[in-house]
């Protein structure tokens, strides 16, 4: 049996031929001379090194398409008749509005947040709505790495950033809405800082809060991106970036106007974090202003993973999210989206597994946030119970997004009068349509009703995942998200039992 997809795929658009698979290599068992060249294998003898990286990017999202033999499927959910656990009212008044969802976190500064939810790295697609959502349901959001790319005014002068208006205008996304729960938090990369990202937007663009990159791309390593000719080769290196091979280089440009160049590649830069320089490197965003510091980290080795959070230990760092394999939505390799790293709830187990030893030792732990291919109230309730309260909170970036671009097209369409089949039994307006914007109007008034229906999506999608978690919080009579625990989760096979507390 194998986990792997064919060479059929959704990054490249690739397709087998027919329906006879060799399961150890994902081609067709039948390979014939006579075919069109669909398959990934055809893609490559084309379109060569390039088809290493999801070639269908643009507006769309990209996620592991692999089968991965343990998931959070494999645990149904408990359930309690006797007692109440984190409340003092009578059973007889509690309902499942009792369930607090609310959370706190930061090791400085406190951040109230209303729900156990974080929306983490991205800056793509419908970002506006996405961060806009995120303030609506008072939850914390992270603008990821590299904004300064989808700056078309961004201006640098001797090799660092001086105006990034994208900044600000993602700002005026986010704080109109906020009601003081939630934070908005830029995530920085080597090449970030290399050009002064952190320093700008906390001295000139007010930020509070900086998340730290470990690993590169939307996982793992560098992203490498295909340049067309010499002269954007040239004006990537203007603007910090490593270019391979170096377009400055004589022999270089002498090789591409005799053609006989090879491809150029912008390449992200490697961390270098050592237990020393990113003290140093904290110590300076502290004093330049910042108020919160957090970790990002995806499932590398796991003296990595633990070596990360006694770093996050050691600076007093408010918050740290890892990553798991299964989720995506950035650019890493087609095949490094899917064959590497551990799935997330393997990387929750080791996670805690650090977490109890590190707690051991008298040390004080930050918030930790999973992530990676979360998108149902059932999925979050089964982390944080997986969590044994070292997970603090559930990122859910890719269905976010699809709740952003989903609501606002949808909107839109409702406004033209060519309201979607599915919806046309609620209503003929966006106000009859959008079912918890009565939710939003009790919180900011009928001014949410001109909101946009892209945050209002996001708000709505939160509302729900929020309503549901609090249900199995209920139902295993838990009334506070604190409480949620392995004995709330049923294993339905042996590898999830093994990963069950010995009791």
């Amino acid at each position: 049996m194998s986990y792997s997809p064919t060479l059929s795929s959704g990054f490249t658009a690739g397709r087998n031929s027919n329906r006879f698979i060799s399961p150890p290599s994902g081609m067709c068992s039948f390979c014939s001379e006579d075919c069109n060249g669909t398959c990934e294998i055809a893609l490559a003898a084309v379109l060569g090194a390039r088809t290493v990286y999801p070639i269908t990017t643009g507006n769309n999202q990209i996620a592991s398409e692999k089968d991965y033999p343990l998931d959070y499927s494999h645990f149904n959910i408990n359930g309690r008749v006797f007692g109440a656990e984190g409340t003092d009212k009578g059973l007889e008044e509690l309902t499942v509005f009792d369930v607090k969802l609310n959370t706190e976190y930061g090791s400085k500064n406190k951040i109230q947040m209303n729900l156990p939810i974080i929306l983490p790295a991205l800056i793509k697609l419908n970002w506006r709505d996405y961060f806009g959502g995120a303030a609506m349901s008072g939850v914390s959001c992270v603008i990821g790495e590299d904004a300064r790319n989808n700056d078309p005014n961004l201006v640098m002068n001797n090799g660092k950033i001086t105006e990034f208006p994208l900044l600000q205008e993602i700002m005026d996304s986010y704080y109109p809405y906020h009601r003081g729960f939630g934070q908005l938090i830029l995530q920085c990369n080597a090449d970030d800082n290399f050009v002064g990202v952190p320093e700008i937007a906390i001295k000139k663009y007010g930020y509070k809060a900086i998340e730290i990159k470990f690993g590169q791309g939307a996982k793992g390593v560098q992203p490498l991106k295909r340049l067309k000719n010499l002269e954007m080769a040239i004006e990537k290196q203007a603007m910090g970036c490593l270019v391979h091979p170096d377009p400055s280089d004589p022999k270089i440009k002498e090789a591409y106007e005799n053609g006989a160049c090879p491809s150029f590649y912008s390449c992200g830069r490697f961390p270098v974090w050592t237990e020393e320089n990113i003290k140093i490197h904290i110590e300076d965003l502290r004093e330049m202003g910042a108020e919160n510091i957090y970790f990002k980290m995806a499932g590398y080795d796991e003296a990595d993973l633990e070596r990360v959070l006694r770093m996050a230990c050691a600076n007093e760092i408010d918050m740290v999210t890892f990553d798991g394999a299964g989720g995506g939505s950035g650019y890493s390799p087609s095949k490094m989206m899917n064959e590497w790293s551990y799935p997330t709830i393997m990387l929750e187990q080791k996670v805690v597994q650090i977490c109890k030893q590190i707690k051991k030792e008298g040390l004080l732990l930050p918030a930790i946030t999973i992530t990676g291919g979360f998108a149902s109230e059932d999925q979050v309730f089964k982390a944080l119970a997986l969590g044994e309260g070292y997970i603090t909170s559930v990122g859910l970036c890719r269905a976010a997004m699809a709740a952003a671009m989903t609501g606002q097209k949808i909107g839109a369409q409702i406004k033209e009068g060519k309201i979607p089949p599915i919806f046309q039994a609620f209503g003929k307006t966006v106000e009859e349509i959008y079912s918890d914007l009565p939710d939003l109007c009790a919180i900011y008034g009928k001014q949410a009703l001109d909101f946009s229906t892209g945050a209002i999506g996001v708000f709505s999608y939160l509302h729900k995942i929020g309503f549901g978690v609090q249900h199995f919080g209920a139902l295993n009579r838990k009334f506070d998200v604190s409480l949620f625990h392995t004995e709330d989760l049923i294993p339905l096979t042996l590898e999830a039992e093994k990963l069950m507390p010995l009791k």
